[in-house]
């Protein structure tokens, strides 16, 4: 087994233990725990949407302690300011200078918990943050700790006292993954687990144990980035987004930074499955997540009752992928 095989290898153990260890604190949410960890690997900062109370905060908690990472936790208000989350200057009383105060965006893991509760304003002194890994502060620029990842968190529009993210802001975010609501069975562990001798709302993290650390963090994120990827897979990743732009129903089309967060996301993906080079599949695996904030829906289509997601998945079977 060459040098390759065995960083895959091991990257393949690193993650199994971290699964591991975000299922001893959230039940459930398989998919959404995979697609989390792709925008880990990637380097790329990811929306996480879903209705109160089904473990969104929980996740990204669980996430950060199985890392051994710094992390800051922002809850977006809407009188939250801008200056609370990237930092200010104050007059120091003894020298009579300024001094920069740093905001809690200097860390490595970012929790932005409901991000649509604070208007564009303040959501958009994230823009420089999460594109450029930096903050300028009194005409200076401070750069970020790397990695530097932001976990966000929001309720769905249709919450009272939400506010839309501006595209803007939705563009720098690799994935959105939705959230849906557990099985059954699910369910059922979660009251379990929850109400058995346990007091108060506080969330379950005492069995989390840390199994990656910083340098971990990003040498899975450089062997993400080497992944072999064809150029029919790029080709086919750029004709997926590009068909967003015509498509019936779709107002807004992707931009550029779709077919790069999709091939971005596609090199994670293939990583977690344990290979060296991109396939097909790791695109269509990615496609949902990566595309779906990145384009409108047409008046038409909303009063139809389409979904973005299905027309996501009819540009996928319209869209001739490359043969092996």
């Amino acid at each position: 087994m060459n040098a390759e095989s065995n960083s895959i290898a091991r990257a393949g153990e690193l993650l199994t233990q971290l699964r591991t260890q975000i299922g001893n604190a959230l039940v459930g949410q398989g998919g959404v725990v995979d697609q989390t960890l792709v925008a880990l690997l990637a380097s790329g900062h990811v929306l996480i949407e879903g209705v109160p109370g089904l473990g969104k905060t929980l996740l990204v908690r669980a996430l950060a302690q199985a890392m051994s990472l710094q992390v800051s936790r922002i809850q977006f208000t809407p009188d939250l300011m801008p200056s609370d989350i990237t930092g200010h200057a104050v007059l120091d009383a003894a020298s009579r200078e300024l001094r920069v105060v740093r905001g809690p965006v200097f860390t490595n893991l970012l929790l932005a918990d409901e991000i649509n509760r604070a208007p564009a304003k303040t959501q958009s002194a994230l823009l420089e943050v999460m594109q450029e890994y930096q903050v300028t502060l009194e005409g200076e620029t401070l750069m970020l700790p790397r990695p530097f990842i932001v976990l966000a968190t929001q309720n769905p529009l249709e919450t009272e006292g939400t506010y839309p993210l501006p595209e803007a802001q939705l563009d720098r975010f690799l994935l959105k993954i939705d959230m849906g609501y557990p099985s059954l069975e699910e369910e059922i562990n979660i009251v379990t687990r929850t109400t058995t001798d346990a007091s108060g709302d506080a969330l379950p993290l005492a069995d989390v144990s840390p199994v990656l650390n910083e340098r971990a963090v990003l040498a899975l994120q450089q062997l993400a980035a080497r992944q072999r990827v064809d150029a029919a897979v790029v080709d086919y990743a750029v004709r997926i987004a590009r068909a967003t732009r015509d498509w019936p129903g779709i107002a807004m089309g992707s931009g550029s930074r779709g077919p790069i967060a999709l091939v971005r996301a596609a090199k994670a993906a293939a990583l977690m499955a344990g290979r060296s080079f991109v396939l097909p599949e790791d695109v269509k695996s990615t496609a949902l997540a990566a595309l779906r904030h990145r384009i409108a829906l047409s008046a038409d289509a909303q009063l139809d009752g389409n979904r973005i997601d299905d027309l996501l998945l009819a540009i996928l079977d319209a869209t001739a992928a490359p043969r092996a």
